[in-house]
């Protein structure tokens, strides 16, 4: 969420940044400021009104000492009207608060300047490209006949058990998957992030802390009876930890990791994108959170950039990095980088991780805080990224390592898989 400062500071430069992501925030961002006047004016009253019954209640209990008791009769009946007055300041207060509040949440953060303009993913930035294209000839299966083929994941009985995006995974399909979230979670907590095993459902609070609500709602299962939502990623519960938090400046920065599956509805996709482990409503993923300082955030976020690249480099895929243009971006985020892994059957490239830096609006929903040398609370930066979402990284395994013998592992998952092939 957007600061009152943020906006008051410069509303014009605002407005011209929400652009950037195809946001008409003019109306909105002139209509915060005309209640932030009225708020104003409303504290500043009430304030007032406070002050005023304090300096009563001394006079009342001055007059009562020198027996004047009509006089203090009367002193407490301006009291009673006061406080009536009172009462309906700071319900008009707390009114134009919350409607600030409300027209906040459905703002979106602002683009660094580091984001290219831009409509749609046409319009994104190659930055960088990495890892060996392979060359399978034109008789190369796709991961969904691979996985029938050698029995590793059953799409029909997903169907059968839930719906269409809940695979089965069976078999050695299932132990490649679990070797990719054990070897995703060693190589996170050695480059010092902290495990975590976070709940699967959050509240309504956590949603609207990371952003999920009111943008997204829609993406979300959502248990009724209980009021609670299905995680669309461990950013959630993770960085809700955090959440009513004042941090010391010893503890940043807060390195985090968590495995989770992820549930989303996925609503209106359609078409060959959806086919097979292309988009799917449950899937497993590692996440790596961090809640920095606002000087340190963007160094942290090369970091992880570093250490995605490293993860594919080591599983031996042909990678690329996006920078998202402004209209290709989450609505929280001030700069996202999106990792492609190219799917050598399918002839297309796989997005597998986005790194974002929210900078401090996530912190704001939050709450989140540190306590800098002065003494003083500043708003926190968080930033996420996947580290990694296994559905895409499965299927340009099986595809780009498939030989007439069979499927090759990656050398880094041997240890955990305990096979070298799926023949």
């Amino acid at each position: 969420m957007l600061t009152l400062q943020q906006i008051k500071e410069n509303p014009q430069r605002v407005v011209e940044r929400l652009a950037i992501k195809g946001f008409d925030g003019a109306e909105a961002i002139n209509t915060i400021i005309t209640l932030d006047d009225n708020r104003r004016a409303l504290q500043l009253s009430n304030d007032t009104k406070a002050a005023e019954l304090n300096k009563m209640a001394a006079r009342i209990g001055g007059l009562m000492k020198e027996g004047k008791k009509d006089e203090a009769e009367q002193v407490k009946a301006e009291v009673a009207a006061l406080k009536t007055e009172q009462k309906e300041t700071a319900e008009k207060l707390a009114a134009a608060e919350e409607e600030i509040r409300n027209i906040l949440l459905t703002i979106p953060n602002l683009p660094c300047d580091a984001v290219p303009e831009g409509k749609t993913a046409e319009d994104n930035v190659v930055e960088k490209t990495g890892g060996n294209m392979p060359d399978l000839g034109e008789d190369a299966l796709p991961h969904w006949d691979l996985a029938k083929k050698y029995n590793l994941i059953d799409f029909d009985l997903g169907v059968k058990i839930t719906g269409a995006g809940f695979p089965v995974y069976i078999g050695k399909g299932a132990r490649l998957q679990r070797a990719l979230i054990d070897f995703f979670l060693d190589e996170a907590v050695k480059a010092g992030y902290t495990e975590i095993q976070p709940p699967y459902v959050v509240n309504e609070a956590s949603g609207y802390g990371t952003g999920q609500l009111p943008d997204k709602e829609g993406q979300m299962y959502y248990v009724n009876e209980d009021n609670l939502y299905l995680i669309p990623t461990a950013e959630v519960p993770v960085t809700n930890l955090y959440r009513d938090v004042i941090l010391t400046d010893d503890k940043l920065p807060v390195k985090n990791c968590a495995y989770s599956a992820c549930f989303r509805r996925e609503a209106g996709s359609y078409g060959k994108d959806v086919r097979g482990l292309n988009r799917l409503h449950q899937f497993d993923k590692v996440e790596i959170v961090r809640i920095e300082k606002p000087e340190n955030s963007y160094a942290a976020l090369e970091e992880m950039k570093d250490h995605v690249q490293g993860l594919l480099d080591k599983l031996g895929l042909p990678w690329h990095i996006l920078r998202l243009c402004g209209g290709d971006m989450s609505f929280t985020s001030a700069i996202t980088f999106d990792f492609e892994v190219f799917s050598a059957a399918q002839k297309r490239w796989l997005e597998v991780s986005s790194v974002s830096n929210f900078e401090t609006y996530q912190a704001n929903r939050l709450k989140c805080r540190y306590r800098d040398a002065d003494k003083k609370t500043r708003l926190c930066h968080t930033l996420n990224g996947s580290a990694l979402a296994l559905p895409r990284i499965m299927a340009a395994l099986l595809e780009n390592n498939q030989t007439p013998k069979g499927i090759v592992v990656p050398e880094c998952l041997r240890k955990y898989t305990g096979f070298e092939i799926i023949d």
